[in-house]
């Protein structure tokens, strides 16, 4: 049985800071929309401390919106950047908000890559 989704959320978003460590001071509330078979489930997550509430998020400066079951599928498969980036391109996964944060969040994400893929090339 799946994890519920405020669990699924956490492990995601930490997952993703993991990663992208640059990331982890930013100040933000982002709204995400799990949509499943006939209903919406909308959660409020809320960082750096990586809260995550179920709420509709009236004061998020993001929202993520995608189907549920994606959702948990990529969660469950550990997906990393490159995944979730493919995601966002491919339409799966869907981010509006203000401009300003994010662009910032995809340059800090494409630097962070970036230096990745130049320790791998000098080993």
């Amino acid at each position: 049985m799946a994890e519920d989704a405020k669990t699924l959320i956490d492990r995601a978003v930490r997952s993703f800071l993991d990663e992208v460590p640059a990331l982890k001071p930013l100040t933000l509330v982002v709204g995400i929309d799990l949509h499943g078979r006939g209903d919406t489930q909308q959660f409020r997550l809320q960082m750096p401390e990586v809260e995550v509430t179920k709420d509709i998020g009236a004061d998020a400066r993001i929202r993520i919106e995608m189907r549920r079951e994606f959702f948990n599928a990529m969660v469950e498969h550990g997906a990393r950047v490159p995944d979730w980036r493919e995601a966002f391109i491919h339409g799966q996964a869907k981010a509006t908000g203000v401009d300003q944060y994010m662009r910032l969040i995809v340059n800090v994400v494409e630097r962070q890559e970036e230096r990745n893929r130049t320790r791998k090339a000098r080993h």
